[in-house]
Protein backbone atom coordinates (compact mmCIF):
# COMPACT_ATOMS: atom_id res chain seq x y z
CA UNK A 1 0.00 0.00 0.00
CA UNK A 2 1.61 3.51 -1.07
CA UNK A 3 2.04 6.14 2.30
CA UNK A 4 0.08 8.90 2.07
CA UNK A 5 2.59 11.98 2.11
CA UNK A 6 1.29 14.63 4.29
CA UNK A 7 0.69 17.79 2.17
CA UNK A 8 0.61 21.94 2.93
CA UNK A 9 -2.72 21.23 2.39
CA UNK A 10 -3.55 18.75 5.00
CA UNK A 11 -2.45 21.11 7.66
CA UNK A 12 -4.11 24.13 6.31
CA UNK A 13 -7.34 21.65 6.65
CA UNK A 14 -6.51 20.50 9.92
CA UNK A 15 -5.69 24.01 11.77
CA UNK A 16 -8.82 25.66 9.49
CA UNK A 17 -6.34 28.47 8.33
CA UNK A 18 -5.11 28.80 4.20
CA UNK A 19 -2.49 27.46 2.78
CA UNK A 20 -0.79 30.90 2.45
CA UNK A 21 -0.85 31.16 7.01
CA UNK A 22 0.76 28.11 7.25
CA UNK A 23 3.85 29.00 4.90
CA UNK A 24 4.39 31.64 7.04
CA UNK A 25 3.82 30.25 10.51
CA UNK A 26 6.40 28.06 9.61
CA UNK A 27 9.16 29.83 7.92
CA UNK A 28 7.88 33.55 9.45
CA UNK A 29 6.61 33.14 12.48
CA UNK A 30 6.44 36.38 13.77
CA UNK A 31 4.05 37.66 11.54
CA UNK A 32 1.25 35.74 12.69
CA UNK A 33 -0.26 35.60 16.13
CA UNK A 34 0.82 33.00 18.90
CA UNK A 35 -2.91 31.37 18.77
CA UNK A 36 -2.57 30.53 15.06
CA UNK A 37 1.43 29.25 15.34
CA UNK A 38 -0.36 27.16 18.14
CA UNK A 39 -2.83 25.93 15.38
CA UNK A 40 -0.69 25.25 12.61
CA UNK A 41 2.13 23.43 15.03
CA UNK A 42 -0.62 21.22 16.66
CA UNK A 43 -1.50 20.37 12.97
CA UNK A 44 1.72 19.51 11.62
CA UNK A 45 2.07 17.27 14.76
CA UNK A 46 -1.52 15.80 14.24
CA UNK A 47 -0.47 14.97 10.06
CA UNK A 48 3.05 13.75 10.79
CA UNK A 49 3.67 16.90 7.89
CA UNK A 50 7.55 17.84 8.80
CA UNK A 51 8.32 14.63 9.37
CA UNK A 52 6.94 12.53 6.44
CA UNK A 53 8.57 15.03 4.30
CA UNK A 54 11.82 14.51 5.93
CA UNK A 55 11.35 10.67 5.41
CA UNK A 56 10.41 11.04 1.35
CA UNK A 57 13.86 13.31 0.95
CA UNK A 58 15.88 10.78 2.75
CA UNK A 59 14.20 8.08 0.70
CA UNK A 60 14.45 10.10 -2.58
CA UNK A 61 18.05 11.28 -2.13
CA UNK A 62 17.29 15.10 -2.56
CA UNK A 63 16.55 17.88 -0.36
CA UNK A 64 13.28 18.85 -1.20
CA UNK A 65 14.65 22.26 -1.70
CA UNK A 66 14.29 24.90 -4.90
CA UNK A 67 16.50 27.58 -5.40
CA UNK A 68 15.27 30.73 -7.02
CA UNK A 69 17.43 33.29 -8.22
CA UNK A 70 15.89 37.40 -7.96
CA UNK A 71 18.32 39.79 -9.19
CA UNK A 72 16.65 42.18 -6.74
CA UNK A 73 14.22 41.49 -4.26
CA UNK A 74 13.33 45.04 -3.31
CA UNK A 75 11.73 45.29 -7.01
CA UNK A 76 7.88 45.02 -6.78
CA UNK A 77 7.79 43.55 -9.98
CA UNK A 78 8.93 40.17 -8.81
CA UNK A 79 6.42 39.81 -5.64
CA UNK A 80 3.64 37.97 -7.98
CA UNK A 81 6.20 35.35 -9.72
CA UNK A 82 7.35 34.68 -6.34
CA UNK A 83 4.07 33.83 -4.98
CA UNK A 84 2.94 31.98 -8.34
CA UNK A 85 6.58 29.74 -7.98
CA UNK A 86 6.19 29.44 -4.12
CA UNK A 87 2.51 28.31 -4.44
CA UNK A 88 3.15 25.55 -6.72
CA UNK A 89 6.46 24.24 -4.97
CA UNK A 90 4.76 23.94 -1.40
CA UNK A 91 2.01 21.83 -2.82
CA UNK A 92 4.60 19.18 -4.11
CA UNK A 93 6.46 19.25 -1.16
CA UNK A 94 9.07 21.33 -2.06
CA UNK A 95 10.42 24.59 -0.02
CA UNK A 96 12.31 27.38 -1.60
CA UNK A 97 15.13 29.22 -0.85
CA UNK A 98 15.41 32.63 -2.32
CA UNK A 99 18.80 34.13 -3.53
CA UNK A 100 18.81 37.72 -3.95
CA UNK A 101 21.62 38.27 -6.83
CA UNK A 102 21.88 42.11 -6.97
CA UNK A 103 23.27 41.18 -10.35
CA UNK A 104 26.52 39.98 -8.99
CA UNK A 105 27.97 37.34 -10.62
CA UNK A 106 30.08 36.05 -7.72
CA UNK A 107 27.10 35.66 -5.79
CA UNK A 108 25.07 33.83 -8.77
CA UNK A 109 27.69 30.82 -8.83
CA UNK A 110 27.78 31.10 -4.71
CA UNK A 111 24.05 30.08 -4.69
CA UNK A 112 24.71 27.85 -7.69
CA UNK A 113 27.38 25.53 -5.89
CA UNK A 114 23.96 24.50 -3.85
CA UNK A 115 23.30 22.43 -6.52
CA UNK A 116 26.39 20.91 -6.98
CA UNK A 117 27.22 20.22 -3.51
CA UNK A 118 22.80 18.36 -3.38
CA UNK A 119 21.59 21.42 -0.95
CA UNK A 120 19.63 22.31 -3.42
CA UNK A 121 17.55 20.03 -6.15
CA UNK A 122 16.63 22.40 -8.77
CA UNK A 123 16.85 26.23 -10.10
CA UNK A 124 14.88 28.69 -11.21
CA UNK A 125 16.23 31.89 -12.84
CA UNK A 126 14.88 35.26 -13.43
CA UNK A 127 17.93 37.05 -13.85
CA UNK A 128 18.89 36.33 -16.98
CA UNK A 129 22.00 35.13 -16.76
CA UNK A 130 23.21 31.80 -16.34
CA UNK A 131 25.47 31.60 -13.21
CA UNK A 132 29.67 30.58 -14.51
CA UNK A 133 29.21 27.48 -13.09
CA UNK A 134 26.59 26.28 -15.16
CA UNK A 135 27.40 27.87 -18.28
CA UNK A 136 30.37 26.20 -18.76
CA UNK A 137 29.09 23.08 -17.83
CA UNK A 138 28.12 20.67 -21.13
CA UNK A 139 24.48 20.84 -21.62
CA UNK A 140 23.93 17.03 -21.18
CA UNK A 141 25.44 17.67 -17.44
CA UNK A 142 23.28 21.12 -16.22
CA UNK A 143 21.41 20.10 -13.18
CA UNK A 144 17.76 20.71 -13.13
CA UNK A 145 17.18 24.68 -14.54
CA UNK A 146 14.07 26.78 -15.34
CA UNK A 147 14.51 29.83 -17.20
CA UNK A 148 11.83 32.29 -16.17
CA UNK A 149 11.25 35.73 -17.05
CA UNK A 150 14.25 36.82 -19.36
CA UNK A 151 15.29 34.93 -22.04
CA UNK A 152 19.12 33.80 -22.15
CA UNK A 153 20.21 34.02 -26.32
CA UNK A 154 21.52 30.62 -27.21
CA UNK A 155 20.70 28.23 -24.47
CA UNK A 156 18.82 25.55 -24.90
CA UNK A 157 17.02 25.15 -21.40
CA UNK A 158 13.28 25.26 -20.37
CA UNK A 159 12.27 28.86 -21.15
CA UNK A 160 8.94 30.89 -19.91
CA UNK A 161 8.75 34.38 -21.15
CA UNK A 162 6.39 36.76 -22.30
CA UNK A 163 7.13 38.52 -26.24
CA UNK A 164 9.00 41.53 -25.09
CA UNK A 165 9.33 42.62 -28.79
CA UNK A 166 5.41 42.06 -29.68
CA UNK A 167 4.33 43.78 -26.20
CA UNK A 168 6.74 47.20 -27.00
CA UNK A 169 5.29 46.92 -30.58
CA UNK A 170 1.82 46.98 -29.24
CA UNK A 171 2.16 49.75 -26.57
CA UNK A 172 3.76 52.01 -29.41
CA UNK A 173 1.15 51.50 -32.06
CA UNK A 174 -1.24 52.21 -29.52
CA UNK A 175 0.77 55.92 -29.22
CA UNK A 176 0.60 56.23 -33.35
CA UNK A 177 -2.96 55.29 -33.29
CA UNK A 178 -3.48 58.13 -31.13
CA UNK A 179 -2.03 60.45 -33.76
CA UNK A 180 1.55 61.00 -32.28
CA UNK A 181 4.66 60.46 -34.56
CA UNK A 182 7.33 61.72 -32.39
CA UNK A 183 7.47 59.14 -29.69
CA UNK A 184 10.16 58.70 -27.54
CA UNK A 185 11.66 55.27 -25.76
CA UNK A 186 13.13 55.20 -22.54
CA UNK A 187 14.72 51.76 -22.43
CA UNK A 188 16.57 49.45 -19.55
CA UNK A 189 20.59 49.15 -19.21
CA UNK A 190 22.84 48.19 -22.09
CA UNK A 191 23.18 44.45 -22.83
CA UNK A 192 20.10 43.27 -21.31
CA UNK A 193 18.06 41.25 -23.49
CA UNK A 194 14.97 42.93 -22.30
CA UNK A 195 16.26 46.20 -23.64
CA UNK A 196 17.23 44.56 -26.78
CA UNK A 197 13.75 43.30 -27.53
CA UNK A 198 11.83 46.45 -26.23
CA UNK A 199 13.50 49.04 -28.14
CA UNK A 200 13.16 46.15 -31.27
CA UNK A 201 9.24 46.38 -30.93
CA UNK A 202 9.48 50.40 -30.03
CA UNK A 203 11.46 50.49 -33.88
CA UNK A 204 9.28 47.96 -35.57
CA UNK A 205 6.09 49.73 -34.52
CA UNK A 206 7.22 52.79 -36.29
CA UNK A 207 9.05 51.70 -39.46
CA UNK A 208 5.73 50.01 -40.14
CA UNK A 209 3.39 53.48 -39.58
CA UNK A 210 6.29 54.82 -42.02
CA UNK A 211 8.16 56.83 -38.94
CA UNK A 212 11.81 56.94 -39.22
CA UNK A 213 12.82 55.55 -35.71
CA UNK A 214 15.24 58.49 -34.20
CA UNK A 215 18.19 57.84 -32.06
CA UNK A 216 18.27 60.53 -30.10
CA UNK A 217 14.44 60.44 -28.92
CA UNK A 218 15.90 56.46 -27.56
CA UNK A 219 16.96 57.19 -23.71
CA UNK A 220 18.92 54.66 -21.52
CA UNK A 221 17.85 54.04 -17.94
CA UNK A 222 18.05 51.21 -15.84
CA UNK A 223 13.79 50.31 -14.75
CA UNK A 224 14.34 52.75 -11.94
CA UNK A 225 12.30 55.78 -10.91
CA UNK A 226 15.42 57.69 -11.12
CA UNK A 227 16.60 56.92 -14.31
CA UNK A 228 12.79 57.57 -15.44
CA UNK A 229 13.11 61.20 -13.82
CA UNK A 230 16.76 61.68 -15.70
CA UNK A 231 15.45 60.98 -19.01
CA UNK A 232 12.12 62.62 -18.76
CA UNK A 233 14.58 65.81 -18.51
CA UNK A 234 17.03 65.64 -20.83
CA UNK A 235 13.95 64.73 -23.38
CA UNK A 236 11.91 67.51 -22.23
CA UNK A 237 14.82 70.54 -21.93
CA UNK A 238 14.66 71.39 -25.69
CA UNK A 239 10.64 72.78 -25.68
CA UNK A 240 10.75 73.09 -29.80
CA UNK A 241 11.75 69.50 -30.40
CA UNK A 242 10.04 67.86 -27.40
CA UNK A 243 8.38 64.03 -27.97
CA UNK A 244 4.48 64.34 -27.52
CA UNK A 245 4.58 60.29 -26.27
CA UNK A 246 6.84 58.74 -24.56
CA UNK A 247 6.87 54.75 -24.18
CA UNK A 248 9.17 53.51 -21.22
CA UNK A 249 10.48 49.81 -20.97
CA UNK A 250 8.92 49.60 -17.21
CA UNK A 251 6.37 51.34 -14.83
CA UNK A 252 8.87 53.03 -12.82
CA UNK A 253 10.69 55.13 -15.39
CA UNK A 254 6.93 55.97 -16.49
CA UNK A 255 6.55 57.36 -13.35
CA UNK A 256 9.82 59.19 -13.15
CA UNK A 257 8.67 60.85 -16.85
CA UNK A 258 5.58 61.58 -15.35
CA UNK A 259 7.84 63.20 -12.54
CA UNK A 260 9.60 65.03 -14.96
CA UNK A 261 7.09 66.19 -17.10
CA UNK A 262 5.63 67.91 -14.09
CA UNK A 263 8.29 69.63 -13.06
CA UNK A 264 8.45 71.12 -16.97
CA UNK A 265 4.69 72.10 -15.83
CA UNK A 266 3.43 69.47 -18.88
CA UNK A 267 -0.12 67.65 -18.55
CA UNK A 268 -0.74 64.17 -18.72
CA UNK A 269 -2.35 63.16 -20.83
CA UNK A 270 -2.71 66.70 -22.46
CA UNK A 271 0.90 67.27 -23.26
CA UNK A 272 2.81 64.13 -23.23
CA UNK A 273 1.30 61.00 -23.23
CA UNK A 274 3.15 58.09 -21.09
CA UNK A 275 3.34 54.55 -21.60
CA UNK A 276 4.81 51.86 -19.38
CA UNK A 277 5.37 48.26 -19.10
CA UNK A 278 4.69 45.15 -16.40
CA UNK A 279 1.78 47.05 -14.09
CA UNK A 280 2.96 46.99 -10.93
CA UNK A 281 0.51 47.82 -8.16
CA UNK A 282 1.55 51.34 -8.17
CA UNK A 283 1.00 51.76 -12.02
CA UNK A 284 -3.44 51.54 -11.03
CA UNK A 285 -2.79 53.74 -8.68
CA UNK A 286 0.05 56.26 -9.77
CA UNK A 287 -1.93 60.24 -10.79
CA UNK A 288 -2.44 59.75 -13.50
CA UNK A 289 -2.94 55.97 -13.72
CA UNK A 290 -0.59 54.88 -16.25
CA UNK A 291 -1.57 52.99 -19.29
CA UNK A 292 0.91 49.68 -19.60
CA UNK A 293 1.56 46.66 -20.70
CA UNK A 294 0.39 44.23 -18.25
CA UNK A 295 2.74 40.93 -17.75
CA UNK A 296 0.65 38.40 -16.34
CA UNK A 297 3.36 37.57 -13.18
CA UNK A 298 1.62 35.21 -10.88
CA UNK A 299 0.87 32.92 -14.40
CA UNK A 300 4.99 33.76 -15.06
CA UNK A 301 5.78 31.99 -11.86
CA UNK A 302 3.05 29.47 -12.19
CA UNK A 303 4.27 28.20 -15.66
CA UNK A 304 7.95 28.41 -14.66
CA UNK A 305 7.27 25.82 -11.16
CA UNK A 306 5.16 23.60 -13.54
CA UNK A 307 7.41 23.05 -16.29
CA UNK A 308 10.35 22.50 -13.30
CA UNK A 309 8.21 19.74 -11.66
CA UNK A 310 7.22 18.09 -14.82
CA UNK A 311 10.32 17.74 -15.68
CA UNK A 312 11.88 16.39 -12.14
CA UNK A 313 9.07 13.98 -12.13
CA UNK A 314 9.50 12.72 -15.74
CA UNK A 315 13.31 12.87 -15.62
CA UNK A 316 13.14 14.19 -19.21
CA UNK A 317 16.76 15.72 -19.92
CA UNK A 318 16.69 19.63 -18.96
CA UNK A 319 16.95 21.22 -22.64
CA UNK A 320 14.24 22.32 -25.20
CA UNK A 321 13.12 20.05 -28.09
CA UNK A 322 12.37 21.85 -31.02
CA UNK A 323 8.65 24.03 -29.49
CA UNK A 324 10.68 26.42 -28.42
CA UNK A 325 10.11 28.54 -25.37
CA UNK A 326 6.77 28.73 -23.28
CA UNK A 327 4.81 32.09 -24.09
CA UNK A 328 2.85 33.72 -21.56
CA UNK A 329 0.79 36.23 -23.26
CA UNK A 330 0.48 40.01 -22.04
CA UNK A 331 -2.16 42.56 -22.25
CA UNK A 332 -2.29 46.32 -23.07
CA UNK A 333 -3.77 48.38 -20.28
CA UNK A 334 -5.03 51.38 -21.34
CA UNK A 335 -5.46 53.97 -18.44
CA UNK A 336 -5.45 57.91 -18.28
CA UNK A 337 -2.09 58.47 -18.59
CA UNK A 338 -2.20 58.47 -22.69
CA UNK A 339 -4.64 60.66 -25.22
CA UNK A 340 -4.57 61.72 -28.57
CA UNK A 341 -1.81 63.79 -30.27
CA UNK A 342 -2.06 67.36 -28.76
CA UNK A 343 -2.50 69.84 -31.77
CA UNK A 344 0.24 72.28 -32.49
Amino acid sequence: MTEKIATIEDVARHAGVSIATVSRAVHKPDVVSEATREKVQTAIAATGYTANVMARNLRLNRSGMILLLVPDIGNPFFSSILSGIEKGASKAGYNVLIGDTQNDPEREATYAAYLRSNQADAMILLNGRLPAPLAKAPVNATPPVVIACERIPGCALPTVIIDNDQASFVATRHLLDLGHTRIAHISGPSGNILTTDRVGGYRRALKAAGIAPEQSLVYRGDFSIDSGIAAGRALLADEKNRPTAVCCASDGMAIGVIVAAKEYGLRIPEDLSVVGFDDIPHAAAYDPPITTVRQPRRRLGEQAIKLLLDRLGSKTPFVNNDDGPVIVPTELIIRQSTGPCPKP
